[in-house]
């Protein structure tokens, strides 16, 4: 059988083919009782509107491409929440495309999301060349959410207050006593900014000799293997700071691997505030970065360029808070 027309539709319900579509637009000039005759008649046939006619009558296809760097980061999950809450709300559909898996095959990030005509672009993450972006801008509006790198001209940037964020844990630290205290620390704009706020920290509080800065690639992998170091060495840190809550765990790993109990013999915190770090036998002290937040203020830039407002590039950063809960202690 053939799917249902705007015809059929409209013979159902009594009414020209023309009303049906002004029904169907959402318009407010079609009486009541002619509006729920018609809907009552499209559910009644079970009609789908020709999304792919309407895109070409529209120019638009009420779609965002959604460019993550990396699907295994839990982060981004209550991130891509936030901003779908407003898409949707606002009649758009959000396509998700993986740029890590995009660059393996040699393919610009970004082809996929364009071929399919985006309305417009959200990249969650770091990317290794966000100035690429430049040319994809001055087609469709784009938005950076949760990366720190420098934007080129007509982007507009959301993400937490990552110096804020590691000022806070390094504080917490300190006051529980803590004066041997390790960062792993991470890659990019976001990893150099938490970095040099752990370090300034340390350093205005007098304790800029006994900070142990270690790289690391925000995984849990890498947070166990750095981990598993520091606490080898002769000068063992009562307290570690990662980068990330994936690199946390595998702080967590090492330490009840080498027979360390945490938090009574090592303060752990990782940053993020993901899900991860919410369960109860984890329960790990971290920085909440608002990523619900900045992926709603993505959403909201995105629209505000749709409707030709924005400008030059924005920054926008949300304020993170600290959550303090069972894997940080006094010293020992």
């Amino acid at each position: 059988m053939r799917p249902p027309t705007i015809r059929d539709v409209a013979e159902r319900a009594g009414v020209s083919k023309s009303l049906v579509s002004l029904v169907l637009r959402g318009s407010d000039q079609v009486r009541p009782e002619k509006r729920d005759a018609v809907l009552r008649a499209a559910r009644e046939l079970g009609y789908r509107p020709n999304a792919a006619a309407r895109s070409l009558s529209e120019q638009r296809t009420r779609t965002v491409g959604v460019l993550l760097n990396d699907l295994r980061n839990p982060w981004f999950v209550d991130l891509l929440d936030g901003l779908n809450s407003l898409l949707h709300a606002n009649g758009l559909h959000m396509l998700l495309a993986d740029a890590r898996l995009n660059r393996r095959t040699g393919q610009d990030p970004a082809d996929p999301l364009l071929d399919l005509r985006v309305d417009g672009l959200v990249v969650v993450g770091t990317l290794p060349d966000p100035a690429a972006l430049g040319a994809v801008a001055e087609r469709i509006p784009v938005v950076l959410a949760g990366s720190r790198e420098p934007a080129p001209p007509g982007v507009d940037v959301v993400a937490g207050d990552d110096e804020r964020g590691a000022r806070l844990v390094a504080e917490h630290l300190i006051g529980l006593g803590h004066r041997r205290i390790a960062h792993i620390a991470g890659y990019g704009a976001v990893g150099e900014l938490r970095r040099g706020s752990f370090e300034a920290t340390m350093r205005r509080h007098g304790l800029a000799e006994r900070a142990v800065v270690e790289p690391s690639d925000m995984t849990e992998e890498g947070g166990y293997r750095t981990t598993v170091r520091l606490l080898s060495g002769p000068e063992r840190p009562t307290a570690v700071f990662a980068v990330n809550d994936m690199a946390a765990i595998g702080v967590l790993s090492a330490a009840e691997e080498l027979g360390l109990r945490v938090p009574r013999d090592l303060s752990v915190v990782g940053y993020d505030n993901t899900s991860i770090a919410r369960l109860r036998h984890v329960w790990l002290t971290t920085v909440d970065n608002t990523s619900h937040e900045v992926g709603r203020r993505a959403a909201r830039c995105l629209l505000e360029r749709f409707e030709g407002r924005g400008g030059a590039g924005r920054v926008q950063l949300a304020t993170p808070t600290l959550e303090i809960r069972g894997s940080t202690a006094p010293a020992p």
